[in-house]
């Protein structure tokens, strides 16, 4: 199935212009109709570790504190007239969390066209840094007096909690409220927007088209999956996905191409990003179209067949793909008491570890994402939500979860939550320990109690925690062995009934 359709100031968060504009200082700059913005936005490594509420902008609510853990590539073309020889170039409003050392720029079209010098500047003006500029120089503040502003001007001596000044009669005068400050000018190298600055050569006077491009932070997206669950066909789902960008990198952004990545990629090394390059007429037949899939080196890319919009501290949802009718799924019940004990940092022979657990029994979702069961496409990781429809027509919520990168031909788990009519409780019974011998036999009663009209089937999940050495020498019934700690017992409860199972162990050391 073929898929379409360095931390900075918190006051840069403020940036809202809509394109990377270039200035062109000394020359004369003209933007062409080609010029665009691409983005390429990289998965979270933990996209359950996201809190999406944290970073949703919420109207008359500074959310800036919170920025994502993210990261996303800028790549922007313009076109310049250069000169002969040396120029500079000044790049405003680039992302405020921008990564300064993975910026790269060249020219497409003269080779020889070079940067001999780059440096990036984010002494962004605020009142403080006025402040400590302006000691021992004039100001003038402004201080409220009945209805009226008062102007007391002098030399600004200490900027350190009050403000104090020496006036134009020599006086020595503090200043704790005050409605405002005036400065006479903007001193030398405050910027009102972070700026990448390039002195550059060219080797002939004409017009280049140039391509910057640059990592930044506070971008991520994740996959929201929606399923419909249908227990009148036994166990059925539909579902459908959608994308959830968030875009905090200080930056906005209009008909950007965009790109997704979906995978780990490995960040110890900012290598220069990956470009992939489509031919004119191939973007302009995917207008139209949603996001399309492709393998791309141990990854997947998404790519959307449209132009977007990605306003600074914004979160944009778009579909991934149509939705999925008719998934066959198998809803399965366990019980799962002694996962939380551990051991095998050597032998556990303390009789009470674990003696007795009371717990619930868990309900999960499973399916298998192939070909064969309408899906077998990659599923990136992302949040996946459940409803289920009442008989009065209205979809109820029954449970999400967290799934990762799900390649083609996997099956997917989905923890549901407890059932409320099945109950199981885990006992020790029986505990013995021959020190000399270095042998240790335990017995355990794990009974399941069925509240429910019908019988039910349920897992019962042992982990072995005492030792790496161990073999099951009692049963009442079968097991399977899932690996070198953990057993699984499947057993049907009876309506309106329990079930006993009892097995003893035996470790060795």
């Amino acid at each position: 199935m073929k898929i379409t359709s360095n931390t900075k100031p918190l006051f840069l968060r403020s940036i809202i212009p809509s394109l990377i504009a270039f200035t062109l200082l000394g020359c004369n700059s003209s933007a062409s109709a080609e010029e665009q913005d691409a983005i390429t936005i990289y998965s979270s490594a933990q996209p359950g570790a996201i809190n999406p509420d944290l970073y949703r902008p919420v109207p008359g609510q500074n959310r800036g504190y919170y920025r994502v853990p993210g990261y996303g590539v800028i790549k922007s073309v313009r076109n310049y007239q250069l000169n002969k020889g040396q120029n500079r170039i000044q790049v405003s409003d680039v992302a405020a969390f921008i990564d300064p050392t993975t910026v790269s720029f060249r020219s497409l079209n003269n080779k020889q066209t070079r940067v001999l010098e780059q440096s990036y500047q984010f002494d962004l003006v605020n009142q403080q840094q006025l402040l400590q500029r302006f000691l021992g120089k004039t100001v003038t503040v402004q201080q409220a007096q009945g209805d009226e502003l008062v102007d007391i001007k002098g030399e600004l001596l200490s900027a350190d909690g009050n403000l104090v000044l020496k006036t134009e009669k020599g006086n020595i005068r503090t200043i704790g409220y005050y409605a405002g400050i005036i400065f006479p000018d903007l001193p030398e190298g405050l910027r009102t927007k972070p700026t990448l600055i390039w002195d550059l050569y060219s080797p002939a006077t004409g017009k280049q088209t140039t391509e910057l491009s640059y990592q930044t932070e506070g971008m991520t997206w994740w996959t929201d999956y929606n399923v419909t669950y249908d227990e009148s066909k036994g166990c059925n789902m539909d579902l459908s996905s959608w994308v959830s960008i968030i875009n905090q990198s200080g930056a906005s952004f209009n008909d950007a191409k965009l790109k997704l990545i979906a995978g780990d990629v490995n960040r110890t090394q900012q290598n220069e990003p990956p470009r992939v390059m489509a031919s004119r007429v191939a973007e302009e037949a995917m207008m139209d179209k949603g996001f399309e899939e492709k393998a791309f080196f141990e990854y997947h890319l998404y790519t959307l067949g449209r132009p977007a919009d990605l306003p600074n501290n914004s979160t944009k949802q778009l579909e991934l793909f149509p939705s999925v009718k008719d998934i066959q799924c198998n809803k399965e019940l366990v019980f799962d008491a002694s996962s939380q004990l551990y051991g095998y940092h050597g032998i556990n022979t303390n009789e009470s570890y674990g003696k007795n657990i009371a717990s619930d029994v868990n309900v999960y979702l499973r399916f298998t994402n192939e070909d064969d069961n309408q899906l077998g496409v990659p599923l990136p990781a992302g949040r996946i939500r459940v409803n289920q429809r009442d008989t009065d027509g209205s979809l109820e919520f029954i449970g999400e979860d967290i799934i990762d990168h799900t390649p083609k031909d996997e099956e997917v788990l989905i923890k549901m939550g407890n059932a409320f009519d099945v109950k199981g409780e885990r006992k020790q019974t029986n505990y013995q320990i021959d020190t000399k011998k270095k042998e240790l036999s335990e017995s355990f009663e794990v009974t399941l109690k069925n509240h429910k009209e019908e019988a039910v089937t349920v897992v019962i999940r042992e982990t072995l925690y005492r030792w790496s050495n161990w073999k099951i020498t009692r049963k009442s019934h079968d097991y399977e062995k899932q690996d070198s700690r953990h057993i699984h017992f499947k057993v049907t409860v009876p309506a309106n009934g329990e079930i006993k199972v009892n097995y003893t162990v035996e470790y060795d050391w």
